[in-house]
């Protein structure tokens, strides 16, 4: 009689079949559970820059180029076009006050000046024809004055002796009032004659007084000519060193066209390029300060250019107190220029790390310095060296400041 066997539930293939799968959902869950968590990435210390948030003094400020250039520079033009017949100087020479740089030549103004010499001589000498004649006249006209009192005196005197011989009935009545008639017409004459004399007198005076402001004017024009003449020996307006000379023997140059600058060396002062967006942060007074030689110097803006060209605007800067020894013109300082007082603030140094993170999170270290993690930050103003900390970050914290470039959507960073 057979005997019915049992059949097994587990057989070897059924057991690897269920091993394998169990496998496979554990793995899954394994990488569903890493993904769902914190990316990581092992990274070599040496290749971070790993900085510590401290508190300190701080202060805003730009970095920006200076020109160094003469405290004073006083172009030189032509006042007067011509051509250039001699120069007497060389670009580069030290220049004193009233040196002549170059002459020109102006044959139309040299002609003028002649013709308005002769238009002067010719005023004085009609001047001189109108005085004699005045004086001639008036000589004329005290004359008959003269011989006016002479007779009114004579009538006066043949009247009264009349009138004390009418009285004695020595001379009849007609010859008293022939008398008496020639007494009063001389009166009237020397009234007549007085009037004339005092017209003539004003007259004169008024022609005089023309005439000569006529001459002062014809006089400072020819004085104005000469000086034009003049004008085309260019002279050095003060003492300075003569540069950016544009002249050659035989050109000719217009009126108004630029021969050349004299720089004055009594002092220097900078002139600075800054960037638009600080236009309203610039003011006159602000300090800056650059390093030279070993040794921080001290800069002041006198002067800001508020014209704006190609995103840019000029100041110039005067130097406090000492100018460093062995400075020359058109050399290149680097200037720090202060955009606020100095404060206490949080500050953690400038890196690379701002161009991935835009200054809103950075990777902090813990406090055994292994891993790093993520932690949002407030950055404030900023200077050439740190950055301001508003919020995020306490004195002592460890931060990584290096570039961010490869770390993507990295969490944490463990530190090897």
């Amino acid at each position: 009689m057979d005997i019915p066997l049992e059949k097994k539930r587990f057989t070897t293939s059924r057991i690897f079949i269920l091993t394998t799968i169990v496998l496979f959902i554990a793995f899954v869950v394994f990488v569903i559970v890493s993904s769902s968590g914190p990316s990581k990435l092992n990274v070599e210390n040496e290749r971070l820059t790993i900085s510590e948030a401290v508190q300190g003094v701080f202060q805003e400020d730009i970095p920006v180029n200076g020109i160094v250039l003469p405290i004073t520079t006083i172009y030189l033009d032509a006042v007067e076009g011509g051509r250039v017949e001699e120069k007497f100087v060389e670009d580069g020479a030290i220049m004193k006050k009233g040196e002549p740089i170059l002459r020109l030549s102006n044959t139309d103004l040299e002609l003028s000046l002649v013709n308005q010499e002769t238009a002067v001589y010719n005023l004085l000498t009609q001047m001189q024809i109108q005085q004699n004649s005045a004086r001639q006249n008036t000589i004329n006209r005290l004359n008959q004055l003269t011989d006016v009192k002479n007779k009114l005196i004579e009538a006066k005197r043949v009247y009264n002796l009349n009138q004390k011989l009418y009285d004695k009935d020595a001379i009849g009545r007609q010859d008293l009032i022939a008398s008496e008639n020639e007494y009063n017409y001389q009166k009237q004459r020397l009234e007549l004659a007085q009037q004339v004399v005092a017209q003539d007198s004003i007259a004169t005076n008024q022609e005089f007084s023309q005439a000569q402001d006529s001459y002062q004017r014809t006089r400072t024009a020819l004085e104005l000519m000469r000086k034009k003449v003049g004008d085309l020996i260019v002279r050095a307006p003060v003492d300075g060193q003569l540069t950016s000379l544009d002249a050659e023997i035989g050109q000719s140059k217009t009126k108004g066209e630029r021969l050349g600058q004299i720089d004055v060396l009594s002092g220097y002062k900078v002139r600075v390029e800054v960037d638009e967006h600080y236009i309203a942060r610039i003011y006159a007074g602000q300090i800056g300060t650059f390093n030279f030689s070993g040794k921080t110097y001290t800069l002041e803006i006198k002067k800001v250019y508020t014209q704006v060209i190609n995103g840019r605007f000029l100041v110039d800067m005067h130097f406090q107190a000492e100018v460093p020894a062995g400075i020359r013109r058109g050399q290149t300082l680097q200037i720090r220029v202060a955009l606020s007082q100095e404060k206490q603030a949080l500050l953690i140094p400038k890196g690379g790390f701002f161009q991935q993170t835009g200054g809103n999170w950075i990777f902090k270290l813990n406090k055994d310095q292994t891993t790093a993690y993520r932690q949002s930050i407030q950055l404030g103003n900023q200077n050439t060296e740190f950055y301001e900390v508003i919020d995020g970050l306490n004195p002592g914290d460890k931060v990584i400041t290096s570039g961010y470039d490869n770390y993507g959507e990295i969490q944490e960073l463990i530190l090897n």
